[in-house]
């Protein structure tokens, strides 16, 4: 019977930076390969009933979550915005 290799855990965060303390060198744990998310900043908005009523049928007809369609469109928004904005300083 073959053995198979049991890949080992990662260590924590923890354990890196207690590594780190040491001086020693923790490049090792580091890939590269992910990206960094900014940090995401809570907010309440107020809708009215109606403008509710169509968010939640629009999540329901693309089957997103609602949150999802506010930021979508609130994303659209902006870049239709910024790309006015630029065209009229040329």
């Amino acid at each position: 019977m073959r053995k198979t290799h049991s890949r080992k855990k990662p260590p924590s965060a923890e354990a890196i930076a207690r590594i780190a303390d040491r001086g020693k060198d923790v490049s090792r744990f580091f890939t590269n390969s992910g990206k960094m998310m900014k940090p995401i900043q809570r907010v309440n908005v107020d809708f009215t009933a109606a403008m509710l009523e169509e968010l939640e049928n629009a999540a329901k007809e693309l089957n997103i979550s609602r949150q999802a369609v506010i930021k979508t469109l609130i994303r659209q928004a902006l870049d239709q915005r910024h790309l006015a904005r630029s065209s009229r300083r040329r």
